[in-house]
Parts: C-alpha cells; sequence; structure tokens
C-alpha cells in the first residue's frame, strides 16, 4: 500500500467533534439548532493533499481563522436548509474557494453534508497544468464562490462519495500511482463546478492534432500499467482539457477520456488474463486501474472484450490446465512413438 494513503472514518456525537471538519484545519462550531447533534466525519489522505468529507443533522455555526499556507476548495453535497458562507448563499453542488490565511464563516441553518479539499498552492502547477487560469497560484488568493449546474453538480455529487465509498474499504491494498490517479479524479470532482465557469478555449493546437495524439499514447505506453489520468496529460504536454478533446476528436474520433479508458481496460483484461483467481479479486484489480462502479466497469469490459471480467479471471486456470494437458498429451505420444 501506499505510505502517503490513509483513510479514517469516525461517527461523531456533539458539535466539538466537526473541530476538524477538514483535516488539518481547526474550526470553532456552534449548534444553532435544538436537538442531538450526530453524524459522520471521512478523511482521506492522500501525500499532502486531503480529502474530508462529512455530515450533521442539525443547524451550526463555524468560524475559522487561518494562518496556514493551504488552499481549501469546498462543496455543498446536501442540505435541509439554507447555507450560507461569507455572503453566499450556496446550493448543493456550489463550490467555495477559501484561500491561504483567510478567514472564513458559515451559517448551516439545518442538516447538511459537504466534502473539502486542502492542498498547497505550489501543487496547483501539477494539478491544473494545461489550464492556463486554473494553474496560476494567484488565481486561489482570492475568495470565490462558484454556483454549479444542476446537472454536474449531481454528478460530481456522486462520484466523491462513490470514490470515498471505495477508498474507505479496508481490504484495499492501493499502490502508490493507484492512489495518485484518485487524487485527480478527487480533484476533478471537486473542481467540475469551476471548470465548467471557465471561459471557452478558442486558441489553436500547441501542437498538430496528431502529433499530439502520438505523444500522448507514447507517453500512456512508457509509464508502466497504472491509470493515468487526463489531468496528468493536460499537465505534461502544457494543453488544456479542450485542445486535448479537439486533437483526440479529430484523429482518433474519440475524446480522450474514452482513450484512457479503452487503455486501462486493455491493462485490465492482460493482468486478469495472468493473474490466479485464488489470489486475485476483479474488484481490487478494477479500483487500482480507475474504476469504482463495477456495474459500469464490467458493462465497458463486455461491450469491449465480448465477455466478462471473471471470465477472463477464470481462464488462468483454464489455460493453465489445458496447457499441462496439452503437454502431458504430447509427451505420452512421444513416448509411444
Amino acid at each position: 500500500m501506499s505510505e502517503g494513503f490513509s483513510v479514517t472514518a469516525a461517527r461523531v456525537d456533539d458539535f466539538e467533534g466537526f473541530r476538524e471538519a477538514v483535516h488539518g484545519s481547526h474550526v470553532d462550531v456552534m449548534q444553532l439548532e435544538r436537538g442531538k447533534l450526530h453524524g459522520s466525519l471521512t478523511h482521506v489522505g492522500i501525500g499532502n493533499f486531503s480529502l474530508s468529507i462529512g455530515s450533521f443533522s442539525a443547524g451550526i455555526r463555524t468560524q475559522r481563522t487561518s494562518k496556514e499556507q493551504k488552499l481549501i476548495v469546498g462543496m455543498l453535497l446536501g442540505s435541509t436548509n439554507r447555507v450560507t458562507h461569507w455572503s453566499y448563499d450556496m446550493q448543493p453542488g456550489d463550490v467555495l474557494v477559501i484561500p491561504p490565511s483567510i478567514d472564513h464563516d458559515g451559517r448551516l441553518f439545518g442538516a447538511s453534508s459537504y466534502a473539502a479539499i486542502r492542498l498547497d498552492l505550489t501543487d496547483v502547477a501539477s494539478i491544473f497544468g494545461g489550464e492556463t487560469d486554473l494553474a496560476d497560484p494567484a488565481t486561489w488568493t482570492a475568495k470565490n464562490h462558484y454556483k454549479a449546474n444542476p446537472s454536474i453538480g449531481s454528478v460530481a455529487i456522486h462520484r466523491l462519495r462513490k470514490i470515498v465509498s471505495s477508498l474507505a474499504d479496508p481490504n484495499i491494498d492501493l499502490s502508490e500511482q493507484s492512489a495518485d490517479f484518485w487524487r485527480r479524479s478527487i480533484t476533478d470532482a471537486m473542481m467540475a463546478t469551476v471548470m465548467h465557469s471557465l471561459p471557452s478555449d478558442n486558441s489553436g493546437l500547441p501542437l498538430s492534432a496528431i502529433r499530439l495524439v502520438r505523444n500522448v499514447e507514447h507517453y500512456v505506453d512508457t509509464v508502466g500499467v497504472r491509470p493515468v489520468h487526463i489531468s496528468e496529460i493536460c499537465a505534461e504536454f502544457g494543453v488544456s482539457r479542450r485542445s486535448l478533446h479537439r486533437a483526440f476528436d479529430e484523429v482518433l474520433g474519440m475524446g480522450p477520456v474514452t482513450f484512457l479508458r479503452y487503455k486501462r481496460l486493455c491493462w485490465i483484461h492482460s493482468v486478469l488474463r495472468e493473474s490466479d483467481p485464488a489470489q486475485t479479486t476483479v474488484a481490487e484489480v478494477a479500483l487500482q486501474h480507475g474504476f469504482i462502479e463495477l456495474g459500469r466497469f464490467a458493462h465497458y469490459y463486455h461491450m469491449l472484450f465480448g465477455e466478462h471480467p471473471s471470465e477472463t479471471l477464470r481462464s488462468h486456470s483454464g489455460g493453465f490446465t489445458i496447457s499441462r494437458a496439452a503437454t502431458e498429451r504430447n509427451s505420452i505420444a512421444r513416448l509411444s512413438g
């Protein structure tokens, strides 16, 4: 397992339990709605990056005096009543940017749930490479509120919950490369609303479409059998997602996300074919290669290969038996001759 990866989950039975609502950041919390407060907190740590997801059953007031040089980006996942942060009214899927050393206050009038990531400003260039505005640390030095497109927000919320649920499985042994992929995936979901708010990219491709696609294919092939996130590609080649999508659509007739998914499916097929079903599970291999929804993964896999992943995995023992039987028959034939 990656040494920089950790997941902690806890039940909370009072408002004091939410004073570390964002991992590593102290928040003063007051309960302002009657009733027994209960909830839950989950923290996912990947290197210097962390994701916190919390839910609570009663209205609270939050205040944070920050002296740390960490950027916090939060998303409202759900609420039963009004939610305000600073002077902004928040709706589920909305994203809040809390820059380093900026005080923050919020009022949540009822049961609510949230997600927040905490990262270094020095990391934004590598995370958002190719997205000129987002890759500039100066972009993140002012507090901001991004309103969610309802469809984009709901997809992001669902994906965040699904990722955290899967990573919290104590039986998952996540490699360092897979942990980095999921760090990028978490950031991607959190930033979907922000990305949607960016102005259209009308610039031309920095490389010819064919050359760019070939360079991407070469990069993916040389990094080894591990999941490659689209944000990693954009950072490596200094292109925006819109430019990358135009190039792939022009050359291959599909987007880069689809291409990377096909690549991961091919890797999984090879891994399953060579694995021992007594020591390997489909779910573990799928997660290591960037898939969390097993039903959707199995659908993609079957559509591409015409067989279920469990069939590919079982073919290990079947292939071994057939091969051994063939060897034995050949040996008998030679002895008989």
